[in-house]
């Protein structure tokens, strides 16, 4: 499609029961959807002539905690030939499963491992799902947004026992020494020295 308007109009048209919304805002189509319509969608932007969204920029999932369908999975697609953009939109409970598109897409694959280490999302039909972005035995998904900022577990080299360790993380915070004023006047310590220096004088 040449403009945006138009391929709105195809979308809508062509995909009517299977599209909830649609909407073109700062030069780009967003359409969203349910998953259970994914794969058609997804099929048909792809393979219509007039679409050819043929390349797969990015997935990636906002959380909404506070919600029933508590995370957005949101797709990217290209379309180099009419040089236009499109974001699929769609909810899911916490616990839901949804289709994986590395049949349509290869490039999902590392993109729905991403999506499941960082926010817990399963994918079904996945060739290889493990986590990718951090390491064996991690706990939790660090971008949910009641994931502590601390994490749950810290790695470390111990001097002990020669080898690298995991262990809760301990928050100490007897030595902490914060300090209140001003720093144009300075610290206790530097006025105190200065004052002495100018009584010496």
């Amino acid at each position: 499609m040449k403009n945006l308007i138009d391929l709105e109009k195809k979308i809508n048209s062509e995909l009517t029961t299977k599209i909830n919304k649609t909407e073109i805002r700062h030069d780009q189509i967003y359409v969203e959807i349910d998953k259970e319509d994914l794969i058609d969608v997804i099929l048909f932007i792809k393979t219509n002539k007039d679409t050819k969204f043929r390349q797969l920029i990015d997935i990636t999932v906002v959380d909404y905690p506070e919600q029933t369908q508590r995370f957005k999975i949101v797709y990217l697609f290209l379309s180099h030939e009419f040089n236009q953009r499109m974001i699929l939109s769609y909810f899911i409970n916490e616990n839901e499963v949804i289709s994986s598109i590395t049949s349509i897409f290869p490039a999902a694959n590392w993109m729905e491992r991403e999506v499941f280490d960082m926010y817990g999302v399963n994918f079904k039909d996945h060739p290889d799902l493990r986590r990718i972005l951090t390491d064996y035995g991690f706990e939790g998904h660090p971008l949910r947004k009641d994931f502590p900022l601390t994490g749950h577990s810290e790695v470390r080299y111990s001097e002990n026992q020669k080898k690298v360790i995991s262990e809760p993380v301990k928050l100490e915070q007897n030595y902490r020494n914060f300090d209140y004023e001003s720093p144009w006047e300075g610290t206790k310590y530097i006025k105190d020295q200065t004052e002495n220096n100018d009584k010496k004088n």
